[in-house]
């Protein structure tokens, strides 16, 4: 869900909400990457039993990603940080980095994400304006 908030924000010419410092990191992946790579995994004996990430490795922060919604977005906006403590309830507890190990799909079919990060974003802008 962070992509399509920063991304409405951006168009609507709000702060961009980013939650917590901005230096937890994530990788994205573009759904036609993993419907493409679950089609040929179904088909694998080799994946019948198996826990397999699919996804991509280009990690970004939280900031890096909100600074990159809106400059492809050619949005004003201001990146603003909001503590935890007032997003969330007491306890919240955030993973710093979530980046997939994609060895085993590698291994398994040869996968490789097709789409980067500014794919998908440029993609979910375009969206968003034609709503």
């Amino acid at each position: 869900m962070v992509i399509p908030n920063f991304v409405r924000q951006a168009l609507a010419g709000e702060a961009i909400t980013v939650f917590g410092d901005g230096k937890q990191s994530r990788a994205f992946t573009h759904v036609a990457d993993v419907v493409a790579a679950l089609l040929k995994l179904v088909v694998e004996p080799k994946a019948i039993g198996q826990v397999i990430n699919i996804g991509n490795m280009q990690e970004v922060t939280m900031t890096q990603l909100a600074e990159r919604v809106r400059d492809l977005s050619g949005s004003k906006s201001i990146i603003k940080h909001i503590p935890y403590d007032e997003a969330y309830e007491s306890g919240f507890e955030d993973m710093p980095r979530r980046v997939p190990d994609l060895t085993r799909v590698k291994g398994l079919i040869g996968y490789e994400p097709k789409h980067d990060l500014d794919d998908i974003l440029v993609q979910v802008i375009d969206d968003f304006r034609r709503k």
